[in-house]
């Protein structure tokens, strides 16, 4: 395992395997998440790749020891974040750090879109993308679906802000879905680790955001991973996603599970799509 400084201290990056450089896949968790979400994926990857772990500066694992001694200015700043774009300048600054020059990203929920923004900025430097229940919109509108109405997000919004806690125990188990409670644990865990107004704050560029245009600017091969009921992403959302990429060979994976979180309840599943795109 290797260690950097920097960026990557604050973000808890690794290193992890013994795989060439060219062979670099690149792990970024969504909201509420820590980079121990994928622990049930990365043992299998680290033995023929180079495995990267991170956690991003809104989650609860981000190392505040660090923030907090003012060694650096990594920390969550809403009025710096306002928008995935600055997310996805993080992903790029932390990977030259790390002397990583190129990668296969794979991103669940936010961080999906985020390797696609980063993707446009810096085209060579990822060779392929896997998203996990990524979407670009989360609000109805007449000629997309989704998956809520702007008032339910509003709600979602309300109850973020003067509930966290018992809206966090509330979701965490209908996000992940599957038989097995302790996954749900784990999320719920991890989801209360955020700091409210933190949580709140990334909740707002999530719900609010469009980013159905950078769909078509993404030119790096695509591989669109969706559950067969998602509470959070639609499953007509994948199928929009690939035809608005027309300049990136895309395709789309259905696992056959419940749930927001493929990656813990069908590890295997998702391992086997991965072992797919990185073989071809």
């Amino acid at each position: 395992m290797v260690m950097l400084k920097g960026l990557s201290t604050s973000m808890n990056a690794k290193i992890l395997g013994t795989g060439g450089e060219d062979e670099v896949i690149v792990l970024g968790h969504g909201y509420g998440g820590e980079q121990s979400l994928w622990e049930k994926i990365v043992p299998s990857l680290e033995e023929k790749h180079q495995v990267v772990l991170f956690d991003w500066n809104f989650s609860g694992a981000f190392n505040t020891n660090i923030e907090n001694n003012n060694n650096n200015n990594h920390g969550f700043d809403p009025l710096k974040y306002n928008s995935l774009d600055v997310f996805a300048d993080d992903l790029v600054h932390l990977l030259d750090e790390m002397n990583i020059k190129s990668c296969v990203f794979v991103g669940h929920s936010m961080s999906g879109m985020i390797g696609c923004i980063a993707s446009i900025k810096r085209p060579h430097l990822f060779t392929k993308l896997i998203l996990i229940g990524a979407s670009p919109r989360y609000i109805n509108s007449e000629d997309y679906e989704g998956g809520f109405e702007a008032t339910q997000i509003e709600q979602l919004l309300s109850t973020i802000e003067s509930n966290f806690q018992p809206w966090a125990t509330a979701f965490a188990p209908l996000a992940v879905g599957g038989k097995e409670p302790q996954l749900a644990e784990k999320f719920d865990k991890s989801l209360k680790k955020m700091k409210p107004e933190v949580a709140l704050a990334v909740a707002k560029i999530i719900f609010l955001g469009d980013y159905r245009h950078v769909l078509e600017k993404v030119e790096t091969p695509c591989t669109i991973i969706s559950t067969t009921n998602d509470l959070v992403v639609p499953s007509s959302v994948p199928y929009y996603m690939q035809k608005k990429m027309i300049n990136a060979k895309s395709r789309v994976e259905i696992i056959d599970v419940d749930g927001h979180f493929p990656h813990l309840t069908a590890h295997d599943e998702v391992l086997n799509v991965i072992t797919k795109v990185l073989d071809s």
